[in-house]
């Protein structure tokens, strides 16, 4: 007698999606992937120290909350004038201007419930989130950066603004301890997408807690990479797609993903001449060079303008459900 496998949560029978960074990059994938018939577990970093995070931090001794509340916005069931409240940045008052309304949110919660998890589930019902939030680890996380001269920076939010190349990344503490809820969700998924998103701010925090890395690697879930549309000056200049997962590979070792989808249609030259203000450009899409990283790829136009260039959500979206798919039959037939 075959057993048919019970998709966790609620044994659905849909794809189990693992999505694993932060900052804006995680926020819109998971509004597109939110639309399909799939069950999402976001995995969010917690190095964040800069602004209202940071403050909530140093005050409560609480992860930062700021990658948590995008991330919560983007998966909730709510109108648009309360993901306005929510993300909105107080501009007055002692010891309140500069904090989101959302990370305020997110804070008394964990005082109230005296778990920072626990207020993220709760939140999460309070919003009709569809999906899990998770933080990687609950403890108190500092990101560190040895630069190209060998200085050594402290604080995600001041790395990118040495202007010097980065050499490598680390926790202080090493390998913090993962959520074991975290791992759980990685060790069951269907697909596992990682990026797009700040490569060394956003990204790696997540790869670097203890046991994330090689739980993605010994899975047997779709591993992709989402490659950002264009550079992050301070982090990723001239990087090609390659350079980004080179940069990953060199951290946490070699083969981690089976996929990556690259954007290869090239703005506008008035968007192009937009974004070299701000020393950015479009990450070319080297393919060859990522093919001997062992990596297939999948190329297509995947740009939306909405004032700045994002990632077409929906089309990548559908991409990753059909990969996904793909996998799932290739298992049941094997």
């Amino acid at each position: 007698m075959s057993i048919k496998r019970d998709h966790k949560p609620g044994g659905t029978g849909r794809p189990n999606i693992v999505c694993i960074g932060g900052g804006t990059g995680l926020s819109v994938i998971l509004r597109g992937l939110k639309k399909q018939p799939v069950d999402i577990t976001a995995i969010v970093t917690v190095a964040d120290d800069g602004g209202s995070s940071g403050r909530l931090r140093n005050d409560l001794q609480m992860p930062p909350p700021g990658d948590i509340r995008n991330v919560l916005i983007a998966l909730a069931d709510t109108e648009p004038l309360l993901e306005s409240v929510l993300q909105y940045r107080f501009e007055n008052g002692e010891g309140l201007a500069g904090h989101t309304l959302g990370n305020l949110m997110i804070a008394a919660m964990k005082e109230i419930t005296g778990d920072f998890t626990q207020a993220i589930k709760e939140m999460s019902r309070v919003l009709a989130v569809r999906g899990r939030v998770l933080p990687a680890s609950e403890q108190d996380v500092d990101l560190l950066a040895e630069m190209s001269d060998g200085t050594i920076v402290k604080g995600e939010s001041q790395i990118p603004k040495t202007g010097k190349r980065i050499r490598r990344v680390f926790l202080n503490p090493p390998e913090p301890k993962p959520l074991d809820e975290a791992i759980r969700a990685i060790e069951e998924a269907d697909g596992i997408i990682i990026g797009p998103g700040s490569l060394y701010t956003s990204i790696l925090p997540n790869l670097l807690v203890k046991d994330m890395s090689e739980s993605i690697r010994t899975s047997r879930a779709c591993k992709v990479y989402v490659c950002n549309v264009m550079t992050q000056p301070g982090e990723t200049d001239n990087f090609t797609a390659s350079d980004h997962i080179r940069a990953i590979y060199d951290h946490v070792g070699e083969r981690l993903f089976e996929v990556a989808i690259i954007n290869n249609e090239v703005p506008p030259l008035s968007i192009q001449k937009q974004y070299a203000v701000k020393n950015q450009r479009m990450v070319v899409p080297d393919i060859e060079k990522i093919h001997k990283l062992g990596c297939q790829v999948l190329a297509d136009n995947l740009l939306l303008y909405q004032s700045v260039l994002r990632h077409n959500a929906d089309r990548i979206s559908r991409h990753i459900l059909r990969l996904i798919r793909e996998r799932m039959k290739q298992r049941q037939s094997g």
